[in-house]
């Protein structure tokens, strides 16, 4: 005991060290955070990740995700788009992944509790060669 006492200082920044390696880890619990590419086509094949893209219909129609359901942004909250079941996992996307952290926020708002985001957006999907579809304007 005298030695933490003593040594107040170094518990503390061990303290600190052990809660930033674990936020990350603590930071998915609930199924919230943003996922790499790779984690995504998991996601995907593995719990039926639904892609939800909530770019501008001008720029889901240059390109997106294959296979992604388009859901603007400005249209989430009153979308009919969005699946029944609130637990099924969404994996959110836009151009690069700033519109996408903010929708995360409205969709768990709406009580989908298995949300996650794309990491760089189609920017990242693209840079690890996934598939990308367009549409017919």
């Amino acid at each position: 005991m005298a030695f933490l006492l003593e040594n107040w200082l170094l518990v503390l920044v061990a303290l600190t060290s052990g809660a930033m390696l674990l936020w990350p880890t603590l930071g998915r619990v609930g199924g919230t955070g943003a996922v790499s590419a790779t984690e995504a086509v998991q996601l995907i094949n593995r719990e039926r990740a639904l892609l939800i893209d909530v770019s501008e219909p001008a720029e889901y129609a240059a390109g997106h995700v294959a296979g992604a359901r388009s859901v603007p942004m400005a249209a989430l909250e009153s979308s009919k788009d969005l699946p029944a079941d609130k637990t099924r996992p969404l994996l959110v996307v836009c151009a690069t992944g700033s519109r996408s952290s903010r929708a995360v926020a409205v969709l768990n708002k709406l009580g989908f509790t298995n949300v996650r985001t794309l990491s760089g957006g189609l920017a990242a999907w693209r840079q690890a060669n996934l598939p990308v579809e367009k549409s017919a304007a």
